[in-house]
């Protein structure tokens, strides 16, 4: 059996994760074919490790995974970290202030580093439902107290675009900032992404953007099309996503990883 890519990268939430967080036996069956004819598997995901682990551990996954929007390089089957950028707290507190000079007050929660870092919510950060641990703080300085990886922020007003947009204009060339799902708009180190993590995984594994395929769902999955030879949106995807997308598959409900590996098999 032949496949013709040597890497396969895929998103979780909203691409591999089905929304009640399972993978399917069909996706499983699929990307155990494809990894029997010889390519590297790499989820490529914006949850830091400690979101992450249990997914990987559940799947028996031991290779490599990109976290926390590229920040963090993971081997899951030694559950080590090999890789990990910090997110400069000054630079991320000047960035902040400049987006609420322009959008006004935003809630704030923060992603620390490491392999067991929590995420600290502050004053006023609403949790979706079902969504992942974390620990509410009431003393906002807290948040800046360890080395992060990420801060996520909130408008009482403004969506999840119309935010990330305001705040990509404010922060200028200070940091990244990106939409990367439901309530899920972020503030990353300048030139961050999953195409620059899922570089370095690939170059430890001696792959290339050439021969890969990725999947995604989100506006945060764009540079990683970018890089990869051929980038697979889901049917829930978003608008921006599937505008750059070679093609767009069925839902993540509906077995679109499989759908397209299946068919490449």
């Amino acid at each position: 059996m032949t496949f013709p890519y040597t890497l396969v990268a895929t998103d979780l939430d909203g691409t591999l994760l089905r929304n009640d967080n399972t993978v399917s036996e069909r996706t499983r069956e699929a990307l155990a074919a494809v990894t029997a004819a010889g390519a590297a598997h790499i989820v490529v995901t914006g949850r830091s490790v400690p979101w992450t682990r249990h997914i990987l551990d559940d799947l028996g996954y031991e290779g490599l995974a990109v976290c926390g929007q590229g920040a963090q390089v993971y081997h899951a089957g030694e559950h080590r970290l090999l890789t990990s950028l910090t997110l400069d707290r000054q630079l991320a507190g000047l960035a902040l202030s400049q987006v609420e000079a322009e959008a006004g007050p935003l809630a704030v929660a923060v992603s620390r580093d490491g392999l067991d870092g929590d995420v600290l919510l502050g004053p006023g950060f609403r949790v979706q439902e079902g969504s992942l641990p974390a620990v509410f703080v009431k003393d906002p300085a807290e948040l800046w107290s360890a080395p992060l990886n990420k801060v996520y922020i909130q408008h009482p007003e403004l969506d999840d675009d119309a935010l990330a947009r305001v705040a990509r204009a404010a922060v200028g060339n200070l940091v990244d900032v990106v939409m990367a799902g439901p309530g899920v708009v972020e503030i990353l180190p300048l030139g961050l992404n999953k195409a620059t993590g899922l570089s370095l995984a690939a170059r430890r594994l001696g792959l290339k953007a050439a021969d890969t395929l990725a999947f995604g769902d989100m506006p945060n999955d764009i540079p990683m099309f970018a890089w990869a030879q051929r980038g697979v949106a889901m049917a829930n995807a978003h608008a921006d996503l599937k505008a750059v997308a070679t093609e767009i598959t069925t839902s993540n409900e509906d077995d679109g990883i499989a759908v397209v590996l299946e068919q490449l098999l």
